[in-house]
């Protein structure tokens, strides 16, 4: 051993039953000696509860979940070694590590270990590790991006150079180069062609190494032996000065495929950075103000608590979801609602965390702070999408699995087939197989073109959590959309009133506000904003269900249902009365008459019409279950033209519903509430409103920010180009390796022409998936 630091990691490793890690890595570990970030200092400052506050989440009995980022993760190997670990320590429920982004999810419980603990289990087997933090993530990516490019660049000047050294033998007539100069050229292909393989081909070997250990055939297999193939068979050529060089066409084909793997990362991250955007839009400190709101202090925001008053001044970003208290500005929330003109907010408004404060000066109350917030909420939901494997995904890598194992038995036969009717030609032939129909457009005809769905359907206002949902929602012919608060705007407005003879509606509105000035009921709410503000009512009684009742200028009132308010008017309703359309009917009256009746609905959303007839032209099949009424129910869908309108579903019946739809077609849910819950659960594709309640946002497989309907049929026609882009580039993929297999095989394809070939093919594939970012 070097140190007794690598001594000890050795022996944690050993002592744990983990030495597998040494049989299965392919790539020597990062130098140790870095410090912890920001000068935390010892582990045990990661177990207070204030510095916990602002990246573990609580759950359930005493449960708690933290990402964190680790560093000194270089293989596949390395991950498995953190999960395992991690995986047996007393008190850890979960370890998941996902290796392209080098963070940890790590679930424990809180009475059986700490999280100083977690981390020290990291460190002592040579890992670091920390909260996770965007920027942080950002520079890892960034580390990535840097190492790829310079592994293109190598490869690019070095193709450059040697394509300079060999151009002279390509032109050269017989005997127009002495033995000599050629023998100059091919040393000096030779001396550049070594870093393009050492350097820049470094990872194919690696990875091509990995997989046969694990006897596990990789698409990195054939190109590793491709290109080993032929620079040992290159530079033996070079050293016995006897035979043909291949230098050209391996650094052509090395830079080529880094290329295309190259705009491949590019995408990735791309689509990646939505999530770490988010993470980024909360700032790290806050203006609070002190109980009486006298004076200002700027506090970290891990230190604020719900209930705290804070100032939000012009220009600044909210860092809680908070209600204001006090001023008038105007919001951005265009990372929610995806609109970029700015929201009013005044007194009694709620704001969302990251969203960006306008011209106005905000005093506002916390009420969700850190990953309480909905902004948190969203983000690890589309960090869950970004984790999961689709079907499709799981599919093409077993194909192309497959189609590498014929691959190498094809080359072979080539090889042998050459041999034995022109050796000198057999083994570029081999390569040539090898290299040409690399599975690498196959494998990546899926996931680029998945990637860059997801990243387009953010932009349109879909957030993906669930990656299968992009093949789901293409295929879906069947959507069911819940009323209140999805076909509606969730908010009750007075729409008429009905009045006595002889009473003014100004009167009667102003003695119902009256009665309901101090109520949080939806339709008291309707009723005091429609009113102008009077003197309140006094002696009130509130019957649940029921109404309430009370005394204004000396008359004894109620409000409420009829029957309620009919047992103080004792006397039938006025003949005049007609109770129409999809209202909720609030009734007033005083001892022995009538005095009015107020009508309330829930306004459809201004794009739900258009919503659905669009849907209704795409072919698609539409219900609307609710809870509501049923005549309530069926006039919404009479004015939004929907057949199929089922009221008065208790959360059961809507399950019931559904499963029978499922029989007949693959079935999209939209909704928003709690009652909804079972049923995007249930529906192959579901998707919430940003707004709804929190268990719907966690069982949909999309979110669909901000109010505007039509947004669904944009991501359906992003879903459906999607499959159609991934159809085109598997036909191409198969296309092009049943066309360039049998030239390579019949010695029509050199090497240099079967690199180009494969890294265009891939380009192509990639250049392909990115169409799909530019669907209208």
């Amino acid at each position: 051993m070097c140190c007794a630091g690598c001594q000890a990691v050795c022996q944690a490793i050993v002592d744990n039953g983990l030495a597998d890690y040494y049989r299965h890595r392919q790539a020597m570990p990062e130098p140790g000696g870095a410090e912890l970030p920001g000068g935390l200092g010892e582990l045990e400052a990661f177990d207070n509860a204030t510095f916990q506050k602002s990246f573990v989440r609580g759950l359930a009995d005493d449960e708690r979940e933290a990402d964190l980022i680790l560093e000194g993760i270089t293989c596949a190997a390395c991950v498995w070694l953190n999960e395992r670990h991690l995986g047996h320590m007393p008190g850890v429920r979960a370890v998941r590590v996902n290796y392209a982004t080098r963070r940890a999810t790590v679930r424990w419980n809180e009475r059986e270990t700490r999280l100083s603990r977690i981390l020290a289990a990291v460190t002592e087997i040579g890992y670091r590790a920390h909260p996770y933090d965007p920027d942080r993530s950002e520079l890892l990516a960034q580390q990535e991006r840097r190492t790829a490019l310079w592994r293109v660049f190598v490869a690019g000047f070095g193709m450059m150079q040697v394509m300079m050294y060999a151009y002279p033998a390509y032109i050269a007539g017989e005997g127009d180069m002495s033995p000599a100069a050629a023998a100059v050229m091919r040393w000096a292909s030779l001396v550049l062609t070594t870093p393009v393989v050492l350097y820049s081909a470094a990872p194919f070997f690696r990875r091509a190494w990995r997989d046969l250990r694990a006897r596990h055939l990789g698409m990195d297999v054939p190109v590793a032996l491709g290109i080993g193939a032929a620079f040992s068979a290159s530079v033996w050529a070079t050293v016995r000065g006897v035979g043909e060089v291949y230098f050209d066409s391996v650094t052509m084909f090395v830079f080529f495929l880094l290329g295309a793997r190259y705009l491949e990362m590019l995408a990735r991250q791309h689509a990646m950075r939505g999530a770490e955007t988010l993470g980024r839009l909360v700032p790290a400190f806050a203006r609070r103000l002190r109980a009486d709101g006298s004076v200002e202090e700027r506090v970290p925001v891990e230190s604020l608590a719900v209930g705290d008053r804070l100032l939000v001044r012009p220009g600044e970003t909210i860092v809680a979801d908070a209600r204001v208290r006090a001023g008038e500005s105007e919001v951005n929330e265009a990372w929610l609602t995806g609109e970029s003109l700015p929201v009013r907010k005044a007194a009694g408004d709620a704001v969302m965390s990251g969203s960006l404060n306008g011209s106005g000066v905000l005093e506002v109350v916390a009420e969700q702070l850190g990953e309480a917030t909905r902004l948190a909420v969203i983000r690890r939901l589309m960090e869950r999408a970004r984790n999961e494997r689709p079907r499709i995904v799981a599919i093409a890598d077993r194909v192309a699995l497959v189609f590498t194992g014929v691959l190498l038995l094809l080359a072979a036969a080539a090889a042998l087939a050459w041999w034995q009717i022109d050796p000198g030609r057999a083994l570029s032939i081999c390569v040539a197989v090898l290299v040409v129909s690399c599975p690498c457009a196959l494998s990546l005809a899926t996931p680029v073109a998945l990637t860059v769905a997801t990243d387009a359907l953010a932009r349109a206002g879909l957030l993906v959590t669930r990656a299968r949902a992009i093949e789901t929602l293409a295929r879906a012919g069947h959507f069911v959309f819940d009323k209140t608060g999805t076909l509606t705007q969730g908010t009750l407005q007075l729409d008429e009133i009905l009045c006595a003879e002889g009473v003014a509606p100004e009167v009667a509105l102003a003695a119902a506000a009256a009665l309901e000035e101090g109520s949080e009921h939806l339709i008291a709410r309707a009723i005091v904003a429609a009113a102008p503000r009077g003197p309140a009512a006094s002696r009130l009684d509130v019957v649940a269900g029921q109404g309430i009742r009370g005394e204004l200028g000396g008359r004894r009132l109620a409000l409420g249902q009829a029957a309620f308010v009919g047992s103080l008017a004792q006397a039938p309703l006025p003949s005049g009365w007609r109770m129409e359309g999809a209202r909720t009917w609030v009734y007033l009256g005083e001892a022995g008459r009538w005095l009015a009746a107020f009508g309330l609905s829930d306004r459809i959303r201004p794009s739900a019409a258009a919503a659905v007839e669009a849907l209704r032209e795409a072919g698609c099949a539409l219900s609307v279950f609710s809870g509501d009424a049923q005549a309530a129910v069926d006039a919404l869908a009479r004015e939004l033209g929907v057949a199929d309108a089922r009221g008065g579903l208790t959360p059961e019946g809507k399950h019931a519903a559904l499963s029978a739809l499922q029989e007949r077609a693959v079935v999209a849910m939209v909704g928003d509430g709690i009652n909804d819950a079972p049923v995007l659960a249930q529906a192959q594709v579901s998707l919430a409103m940003a707004g709804g309640t929190e268990l719907a946002r966690q069982q949909a497989d999309i979110i669909l920010l901000g109010d505007d309907l039509e947004r669904i049929l944009l991501g359906r026609r992003i879903a459906r180009r999607t499959q159609g882009i991934i159809r085109e580039n598997l036909c191409w993929a198969f296309a092009y390796n049943v066309c360039a297999i049998p030239a390579a095989a019949l010695g029509w394809v050199t090497p240099w022409m079967a690199g180009v070939g494969m890294g265009l093919s891939s380009l192509l594939v990639v250049l392909n998936a990115l169409r799909i970012a530019r669907t209208k």
